[in-house]
């Protein structure tokens, strides 16, 4: 191997054979980069002056062991060879540190070769972040647990201490290491900025606003109102705010002290810190690329399937051969002496060859334990067939007769009591079901050997005492109850225990019948074990087959490596044995990790004449083959490959023959096999004569074989797949080749499809599962024409395979492993082979990986999960992934969804150590996966979404609407609430005209009327109001403001006031002086920074000209910790209102018009604007009548509120609506809830309010804090059976969920269900709709959300796939009319389309207070008209979609009623792949992916969608959220997700009504303020 720029050939042959050692010390993990590095230079150092240009670091491209390392490879081996070199100095080691079933040479160098490919058009992948905290394995043991796979002990100790130091150093690094680390990148690495450019960094200039300037354009952008879509950042049209800046080149230059601070402009002109954003733009970058498949057009239709359908490729290969003709097996001859069952053999030899040894077990240093002879087999099984039948139970009662189902439970490392226990059973007649020793209660698969059980109907097991010694059991003694196992019974069958069969007592031995004789378990794909039943005539009848196939003789020596409790190991160890007296010597597995060459041994002593081996054994023997010189294997006549149809098999095979075939091992007597647990043995290769030529290989394509053809490959061997046949059928059966799914059709010779068999010698049924039984045991193939061939039936095998030339049997995959995708099919064991030829020795452990598939949105998906070292870092895992990645599109043509690394020795495990693959893929479905590293590439695999909609131009004249509307039938979708009626007496007129006037009307008539009273946390009534009361404090505050406040009539007063009366009085004494009001929300204490800019702004956004507030608050507005946010210096004049002297203003101040000005109402919106509406008195008393009239409100009657009164319709009801209607409010504080939340509903109970107002803020917190208490409440005596109406106030989509979720809980408390609904208005209008007393109840409908995206309401049935649920916001208020109308014509729309709301009524607000006078988006907001229909009357824009469907219900006069439906607001939806989708539906499914989310956000950027999620489990979980929620999001709304940052709970900002401030999200996550868990950024 040639390194950068040198010839090493042209060094010594020692120093290269050092190298060589040194490259496999690196590979197989021994040794770290650093000392690999350090010892090569030492080596090289004495040469380095005869060689300028030698270049001492890594080679580019790294070879996995046992790739020569010598150019030259050695003439004498017979395919790809280990070179002399490497192979002398595989020295002094014990076994491979990686499982080696998959190494193939050839395809290592396929892989370099297509990695290499790619290296030249290196793809900038953005690295995820991460949280430090997240993943520092803190104490030693979470990195190594004890290790039960592969590999040995010693070797395990050394990577301990390697690992440890690893984890020091890592805890130990500064967090300003890794921030450096993540914005400087050398020129490999692929973090945040790596190759975005070519060339070097250019600094940009960049203009720098003034700091005030800057300031003034933030309140500007926050005070906007727009009504428009985002800009389209993706286009290059000049954007009002200075047009697109590129990205600047890579910063890879950056100095430590910049790489905090520096900012960057994006696309849009937010400045953000380089860090997210550069991985973003490298994102949307990589995306740029092409994908695969060219997309066909959009259905915009509904009945056409959203999924986009393949168009068959005209070049895909087809099968052109004729139709196979079943291939028979030579027929089973008939020898005199074989016995009539399989006990009667070992009666025979029991009685007549009782010295002879039948079985030698080795203990774990592979010295020979005990020898088991054939008398003493038949003895102990005769001794356990008569205790089994006569001494458990009673003679009346006997615990178990012939044909009952018993398990064995035996360790692999005793398989002496398993042979007297199966034996034993055999001659019992009872039936055996050998199962795995259940290490604890909640084992890999433990759930699905219960399943088995279940099936089998076992109750009773059999084990040895030391066995029983080591189960897990309860505290008082007895053995657990296994999860999913049926209650057992458990018998030791140690000899002490057995009872000597009577004299007259004889074993029943009948002739082989198709009784059951034992039942071998097999799991499925799905995980389900079932058990395969074996007969009594199957048995004796494969016994015979591989008597015959393998030529065995009597008194033969074999040696076993395999589990003797199923598949090869039993069939040929533990059965065939016995029926031909060979000697087995059983070589367990925990011998093999300790000594793995004890097999060799083992073959070396005793001359052994068969070993049956898998090819791992193969290559462990051949790792450690140094330590015996003088081992000879010219004594096997038959080496059996157990798994030699995996298609790796061949390059173990080459290897181990061409390291010891110099030990006499001859190239003939390797004989791989084929088989699966239904049909047993499907096909062996018989030994060749000495000297005749081997058999030849298939080289086939990878390409043809994913389509199911066979073709040998020729055009790039970088993809081809090189098999070996598996020998001949089995004497005596019939073999065909069938289609592996749907019905069982003959393949054409050239096609590859499922073997199925016809013998007597395979399996009969899955006991007691007669319907599967039937699809696998009673198959009939048909022809091409669908007519069956014959009468008899096959059994599939789950193989996968053809026939080659000379009736050959080749096999190319299992079902089990087969992963369809896009209609073609991969292999997992070629695609893990893949992953380990990638040099996967710094990041995988032991080569742990396991490989599935998953299906989301329509089609399968492949995930790659491996077991990461503990001493790998993130950039060699990351960079590791992304090299798997390109190599699996190289070589295999298909893309990745989900790469996953998870801690070394996490992933479940089967009994014999290898991953249990179902439990893996269950743990990643159900999020307990824990990964530590994930890659998701969505992007590049999902090729089956729609094309994106293109919007169709809007030129339809209104005619044409309008006819078009009318011939279908249609009525426009308007509503009208009740007539506000007349009011006849002049004097009632006079004193509702305007609120400071009632207010005085009440303090004269009915002075001591009580209106409001403020409870605390406690419930108790803190302060009250009566009219006269609250008219002498606003007197008070008059007088003041008069005097103080140098005040001219019209000027703004900022009232900073907590919830209470205080802020009621301050409103009224404005009102009286003839200021306007502004009520603001006062700055939290504990949050300054956050909260006291708001207040700032609005102060000076509405220009106030001086400020009424409370003492405690106005100490803060001046206070040290104020001045670090705000500027406190320029306040207008601060007026504490606490103690006012007793004043009478000398005149209380009357509007000349009631269109005057009445109040300011501010508030920020869900998108981050900050907006105030200008309230006139007319507006406020005919919203305050119109309250009055739905909801009936009197003087004497009484309502609790649970709103914040900043704004709004919580502002109307906490500080209007009483003084007009005259009825009491009692007054809670939403704060109050957090001292002590059962108060607004122990109010309810205590006052038997019939009228309550709450938010859903409030909402919630008595759900999720009350929802388990209430059983305690009731006994307190709480009854919310007096509560008519419960009205949430809000500006949104009605929560559904939540509000069914409150009335459901507090059903028990009496709470009606009927009595909770909700209310809408909206900036232009604040109450439109309020469920009061008449109306019908509210009603709710289920609509298509695929028809949503498209701007249509399609009403679908309850519970229909992709259905949302929508409740009516509330019966329309009186005076009130709601028109739907086609935002971009301003055209009305019919019955039951979804459009932007408009209203008309006398209560809107009568525009926006801004800035400046855009007087423009004033008209359009507020005095628009129809484009057609009627132009006359004028229209206030709410921003909300929203639509009007007229029900059958009745209102109060008889009409049909007309429910108004809101779906979201316009502003806040988000515009991707031509479609709108509302965030709050998305982020619905996001908390539904995971038990551990507690909240999410989601936003979009650049084209992209951001998903946010809270998580509020453990930090480990936080990578398993990725692809749950990225499934989630594809499938529910067919949308690809860009960036998934999982965060602290908490950080998602929620504003006063609840609703998310999505927006300030976004920008905090562009300025990387949000301290996230970590971020994945999805390809």
């Amino acid at each position: 191997m040639a390194d950068r720029g040198a010839d090493l050939s042209a060094l010594p042959k020692e120093v290269r054979d050092q190298l060589a050692e040194l490259d496999l010390e690196l590979s197989e993990g021994d040794i770290t980069q650093k000392g690999y590095e350090k010892k090569r230079a030492k080596l090289l150092a004495s040469y380095i002056s005869h060689m300028p240009n030698m270049d001492l670091s890594l080679p580019d491209v790294q070879l996995s062991p046992g790739h020569s390392a010598d150019p030259s490879p050695s003439p004498e081996a017979p395919g790809p060879s280990t070179s002399s070199a490497s192979r002398h100095h595989r020295a002094h080691r014990s076994g491979g540190a990686r499982d080696d079933r998959y190494r193939s040479d050839i395809h290592t160098e396929a892989v370099q070769a297509a990695l290499a490919k790619h290296k030249e058009e290196k793809m900038a992948l953005p690295m995820p972040t991460k949280r430090r905290s997240a993943f520092v394995q803190s104490p030693i043991d979470n990195c190594t647990p004890p290790d039960t796979s592969s590999a040995s002990e010693d070797e395990g100790s050394l990577r301990r201490k390697a690992a440890l130091s690893a984890v020091l150093a890592q805890t130990l690094q500064s967090p300003d290491y890794w921030i450096n680390r993540s914005v400087q990148s050398s020129s490999t690495s692929s973090s945040a900025s790596s190759t975005l450019s070519h060339g070097e960094a250019k600094a940009q200039p960049q203009p720098q606003p003034q700091p005030a300037l800057s300031v003034l354009a933030d309140v500007l952008a926050h005070t906007r109102i727009e009504n428009s879509v985002p800009p389209d950042v993706t286009s290059s049209t000049p954007q009002e705010r200075g047009s697109r800046v590129d990205l600047p080149p890579a910063v890879r230059g950056m100095s430590r002290g910049q790489s905090r601070s520096s900012m960057l402009d994006t696309a849009d002109g937010v400045p953000v810190n380089s860090r997210v954003s550069t991985k973003i733009q490298q994102l949307l970058n990589t995306l740029k690329r092409p994908k695969r498949p060219p997309l066909s057009e959009f259905f915009v239709d509904d009945s056409e399937e959203i999924v986009e359908v393949p168009q068959p490729d005209p070049n895909t290969p087809k099968p052109e051969g004729r139709q196979i003709i079943p291939v028979k097996g030579e027929p089973l001859g008939v020898v005199s002496n074989w016995p009539p069952a399989l006990q009667a053999a070992l009666a025979r030899w029991g009685a007549t060859q009782a010295k002879s040894p039948a079985l030698t077990a080795l203990d774990i240093t592979g010295k020979p334990l005990y020898t088991l002879t054939y008398g003493k087999l038949w003895s102990r099984s005769l001794k356990l067939a008569y205790t089994l039948l006569n001494k458990l139970g009673t003679k009346t009662e006997p615990v178990i007769q012939p044909g009952d189902r018993v398990a064995l439970v035996y360790p692999n490392s005793d398989p002496g009591m398993f042979w007297v226990a199966f034996y034993g059973c055999l001659l019992a007649e009872v039936i055996p079901v050998p199962i795995e020793v259940p290490l604890s209660r909640q084992d890999a698969g433990s759930q699905q050997i219960g399943f088995l059980l279940g099936s089998c109907g076992v109750s009773l097991a059999l084990t040895s005492e030391v066995c029983l010694k080591g189960l897990p059991k309860t505290p008082n003694g007895e053995i657990i109850q296994f999860k999913g196992w049926p209650r057992m019974k458990w018998v030791v069958t140690d000899t002490k225990y057995l009872t000597k069969p009577s004299k007259d007592w004889q074993p029943h031995i009948p002739t082989a019948n198709t009784d059951t004789a034992y039942i071998e378990y097999k799991a499925s794909k799905e995980g389900t074990v079932m058990g395969v039943a074996v007969s009594k005539i199957s048995m004796l009848t494969h016994c015979q087959a591989l008597s015959q196939a393998c030529n065995y003789c009597e008194g033969e020596t074999l040696v076993n490596v395999l589990d003797c409790k199923k598949d090869m190991g039993m069939w040929h160890g533990v059965l065939t044995s016995v029926m031909n007296r060979i000697h087995t010597i059983t070589v367990p597995y925990a011998v093999m990790k300790a000594c793995p060459m004890s097999w060799v041994q083992r073959v070396h002593i005793h001359k052994a004449r068969v070993a049956l081996v898998k090819c791992r054994d193969l290559h462990w023997a051949m790792m450690a083959h140094k330590d015996q010189r003088d081992t000879n294997l010219s004594s096997i006549r038959m080496l059996i490959v157990a798994d030699g149809a995996n298609p790796w098999s061949v390059s173990s095979c080459d290897a181990f023959l061409n390291v010891f075939q110099s030990h006499g091992l001859k190239p003939e007597v390797i004989c791989p096999c084929a088989t699966s647990p239904e049909a047993l043995t499907v096909a062996i290769r018989r030994p060749g004569a000495r000297g005749a030529p081997l058999p030849a290989r298939a080289i086939l394509s990878m390409g043809g074989l994913s389509h199911g053809v066979i073709r040998v490959n020729t055009e790039d061997k970088n993809s081809a797949l090189t098999v070996q046949d598996v020998g001949h059928i089995m004497p005596g059966a019939l073999m065909c080749i069938v289609k592996p799914d749907g019905p069982p059709q003959l393949c054409k010779t050239d096609e590859i499809g499922e073997i199925v068999i016809n013998s007597r010698a395979g399996g009969t049924m899955y006991y007691g599962l007669p319907g599967v039984t039937k699809n696998t045991f009673e198959v009939i193939p048909v022809n091409q024409a669908g007519a069956p061939i014959g009468e008899i039936p096959f059994s599939r095998t789950g193989l996968l395979g053809f026939v080659g030339p000379g009736s050959l049997v080749f096999v190319v995959g299992k079902n089990e492993g087969l992963l369809m995708v896009s209609g073609r099919r991969h292999n997992a064991d070629d695609l893990v082979a893949t992953a380990l030829a990638v040099e996967p020795v710094k990041t995988v452990y032991r080569g742990r990986i396991a490989v599935f598939s998953v299906t989301v949105f329509y089609d399968e998906r492949i995930v790659i999960v491996a077991e990461q070292r503990p001493d790998a870092s993130e950039e060699d895992s990351f960079q590791w992934m992304s090299r798997v990645l390109q190599a699996i599109d190289s070589i295999h043509q298909v893309g990745l969804y989900c790469l996953a690394l998870v801690p070394a020795n996490t992933l479940p495990k089967t009994p014999l150590g290898g991953i249990h693959i179902c439990e893996t893929k269950q743990n990643f479905l159900e999020g307990n996966l824990h990964p530590c590293n994930i890659l998701m590439c969505p992007h590049t695999c999902v090729t089956n979404l729609p094309k994106p909609r293109q919007k169709q131009p809007v030129d339809v004249g209104p005619a044409s609407m309008l006819v078009g509307n009318l011939v279908a039938g249609k009525r426009i979708a308007q509503a009208t609430g009740r007539e506000l009626g007349v009011v006849e007496d002049q004097d009632l007129i006079r004193k509702h005209q305007f609120l400071s006037e009632a207010l005085q009307f009440r303090a004269q008539t009915d002075p001591d009327h009580v209106l409001y009273v403020l409870l605390n946390a406690k419930g108790v009534a803190v302060c009250t109001a009566t009219c006269s009361q609250l008219h002498k404090r606003a007197e008070k505050i008059t007088a003041t403001l008069m005097e103080r406040g140098g005040l001219n009539t019209g000027d703004n007063v900022v009232l900073l006031y907590p919830p209470g009366i205080d802020l009621i009085a301050a409103f009224y004494g404005c009102l009286y002086a003839g200021v306007i009001p502004v009520t603001v929300r006062p700055p939290h204490p504990q949050n300054l920074a956050a909260t006291l800019p708001t207040v700032r702004m609005i102060i000076d956004v509405s220009k106030a000209a001086c400020i009424l507030t409370t003492q405690p608050l106005m100490r803060i507005l001046r206070s040290r910790e104020a001045a670090a946010s705000v500027n406190v210096k320029t306040w207008p004049t601060i007026i504490d209102t606490d103690d006012l002297p007793r004043k009478r203003p000398p005149h209380i101040y009357k509007p000349p018009t009631a269109e005057m000005l009445a109040y300011l109402d501010f508030s920020v919106s869900t998108t981050g604007m900050l907006t105030g509406v200008k309230m006139s008195h007319a507006a406020i008393s005919t919203l305050c009548r119109s309250i009055k009239l739905q909801c009936e409100l009197y003087s004497s009657r009484q309502i609790a509120i649970c709103l914040d009164p900043y704004c709004g319709l919580g502002f109307v009801l906490w500080c209007l609506s009483s003084v007009y209607s005259g009825h009491q409010s009692i007054l809670i504080p939403p704060l109050e809830l957090e001292c002590s939340l059962p108060v607004w509903l122990s109010t309810l109970s205590q006052y038997k309010i019939r009228d309550t107002f709450c938010s859903y803020s409030v909402m919630e917190l008595c759900t999720k804090g009350l929802g388990t208490q209430t059983e305690m409440l009731k006994a307190r005596g709480l009854n919310l059976s007096c509560v008519r109406s419960c009205v949430v106030i809000a500006e949104e989509r009605p929560r559904l969920s939540l509000s069914q979720s409150f009335s459901k809980l507090f059903k028990d408390l009496g709470l009606s269900p009927r009595a909770v609904s909700t209310a809408f208005g909206s900036r232009v209008n604040l109450a439109m709709c309020l469920q009061g007393t008449a109306g019908p109840d509210p009603s709710t409908v289920y609509v298509d959300m695929k028809s949503l995206r498209h701007d249509r309401v399609r009403l679908v049935e309850r519970g229909a796939p992709q259905s949302l649920p929508l409740m009516e916001s509330g019966t329309i208020l009186p005076g009130v009319r709601v028109i739907i109308v086609n935002p971009e014509t301003r055209g009305p729309l019919g019955d039951s389309h979804l459009g932007e709301i408009w209203v008309n009524s006398p209560h809107s607000a009568s525009g926006y207070y801004t800035i400046y006078g855009e007087e423009s988006l004033q008209a359009d907001h507020f005095n628009t008209r129809l484009s057609f229909g009627e132009p006359q009357t004028l229209w206030a824009r709410t921003g909300y979609l929203g639509f009007i469907k007229r029900t059958e219900l009745l209102d109060a006069s008889g009409d049909r009623h007309d429910a108004l439906f809101v779906v979201g607001s316009l502003d806040e939806t988000l515009e991707l792949r031509g479609l709108r989708y509302h965030p709050i539906d998305i982020e619905t499914s996001v908390s539904r992916a995971h038990r551990s989310i507690a909240e999410s956000a989601v936003f979009t950027w650049t084209n992209l969608l951001v998903v946010v999620a809270e998580l509020s489990g453990s930090e480990q979980e936080a990578l398993d959220l990725v692809p749950l929620v990225t499934n989630v999001v594809l499938e529910e709304h067919h949308l690809i997700v860009g960036v998934v940052v999982i965060v602290d709970p908490g950080v998602i900002p929620i504003n006063s009504r609840g609703e998310k401030q999505r927006m300030h999200l976004r920008d905090s996550f562009l300025a990387d303020q949000l301290d996230p868990i970590y971020v994945a950024y999805n390809m």
